[in-house]
């Protein structure tokens, strides 16, 4: 027999806010979370604007011993910190660091889309270049590998079940969700911490401005630089963040008493194969129908029952592209697409860890009844003019939402999607 999975934790730590709270509340204003910034611009970045949470440290210092702050880069400590809320959220007591019991009924996925790379830069290198490798310390592979973060956590939480870090590219974050379902739904775990984090750094950035797929031309207007769906949309704005979500098994969240958030009811991944337009940049548009039609299979739920979408949109050329695949793949129309919106225009791209983030803020938006405003595309695109009463550019009441569709389609051609639904218990 499968499970049904729902959500009893929530974990963020967004440009915008850090913290269930305050991340909702900046996504219902249309708060933008970009800053200028002065590593960027040192650097000679065409772009000079990204999305960093603010006061990490702080936080992480507050949570977290001494010794471990150490053994901890920019990276690890979104995730930490997201995780543990989750964790929390969840109704969860923290361990005992000292305790030797484990929970082999929970483990955690998540992701990072470039991983260690800041740690690398910043200190391997040079200090290896310099013949000084005896001073690279003995936390330093911790802190380069992929799954450092998904480790850390798991020492954190005495998680015994799968503990892993997926790397998808942009739908990292979408993917440990999607995966962490799967696990929970053929009776594999009870719960599951899922999402993904991305480190602070120009260093992860540079490869996207070199390749001028990031925004240039609004370094001086940094709350409106990142502009899905706009005629004046010139390339995604980095970011940084971390956003975690616990699964649950219903029978588990049900025996412990757990408040429950949402149903996850089905998800889908795919790749595109570089095939009919799909490449190492961009995605298959077979592909991504597919990809929402697998999920709407997995979930049992017919396109017409999908009531909003917190779409990819990047501010790229591939937003005209995404809107049409979304609308074949829920056999709509101009006239009968539902709201679709992006996080991003608020707090940027945050690569690995935007598809959990975002998720976040789907869940929020199906459990209070709305959908976030899709900001700085006044200007709608040509081409997707006639979806324009779709996007809303204010926040929108909607009462009746009961499935919400979030979904992250990565370079490589690789997609992931995930069926949110309401939970009226």
């Amino acid at each position: 027999m499968t499970q049904r999975v729902v959500v009893t934790g929530l974990g963020v730590i967004a440009p915008n806010g850090n913290g269930i709270a305050d991340f909702e509340m900046a996504i219902r204003k249309g708060q933008s979370g970009l800053r200028a910034n002065a590593a960027m611009a040192e650097s000679g970045f065409g772009c000079r604007v990204a999305g960093v949470p603010q006061g990490v440290d702080e936080i992480a210092e507050s949570m977290f011993d001494s010794d471990i702050l150490l053994a901890m880069n920019s990276g690890h400590r979104l995730a930490c910190i997201a995780a543990v809320d989750a964790w929390t959220d969840a109704g969860l007591e923290r361990p005992a660091a000292d305790s030797d019991e484990v929970d082999w009924d929970t483990g955690a996925i998540l992701g990072t889309g470039v991983g260690g790379m800041d740690t690398i830069a910043q200190k391997v290198v040079p200090l290896i270049n310099a013949g000084k490798v005896r001073r690279l310390g003995s936390t330093v592979v911790e802190q380069v590998m992929a799954s450092g973060i998904s480790a850390r956590v798991s020492g954190l939480l005495a998680l015994g079940n799968q503990v892993t870090t997926n790397s998808s590219a942009c739908s990292t974050g979408s993917e440990a969700i999607a995966e962490g379902f799967e696990r929970i739904r053929r009776g594999a775990a009870k719960r599951m911490i899922c999402g993904g984090a991305e480190g602070e750094s120009h260093y992860i950035w540079g490869g996207f401005d070199s390749m001028r797929v990031l925004c240039r031309g609004f370094n001086e207007e940094p709350e409106k630089a990142s502009r899905p769906m706009s005629a004046s949309a010139g390339g995604f704005i980095p970011a940084a963040g971390g956003g975690a979500v616990m699964l649950e098994s219903l029978d588990s969240a049900i025996e412990r008493g757990a408040r429950i958030h949402a149903e996850v009811a089905g998800a889908g991944i795919n790749c595109g194969g570089h095939r009919n337009g799909g490449s190492m940049t961009a995605p298959n548009p077979n592909s991504v129908q597919r990809c929402v039609r697998l999920a709407l299979d997995s979930a049992g739920i017919a396109p017409a029952e999908v009531g909003a979408i917190n779409g990819h949109l990047t501010a790229t050329g591939a937003d005209p592209k995404e809107l049409f695949a979304w609308a074949k793949a829920l056999e709509r129309t101009p006239e009968t697409l539902p709201p679709i919106t992006s996080t991003k225009s608020m707090i940027g791209h945050a690569l690995g860890a935007a598809g959990a983030i975002e998720a976040v803020a789907t869940i929020l938006m199906l459990k209070g009844g709305y959908i976030h405003p899709s900001i700085n595309c006044e200007d709608v695109h040509a081409e997707i003019e006639p979806y324009a009463a779709s996007i809303p550019h204010q926040l929108r009441e909607l009462p009746d939402l009961r499935v919400a569709v979030k979904a992250g389609f990565g370079f490589g051609d690789v997609n992931a999607c995930i069926v949110f639904k309401k939970w009226e218990g």
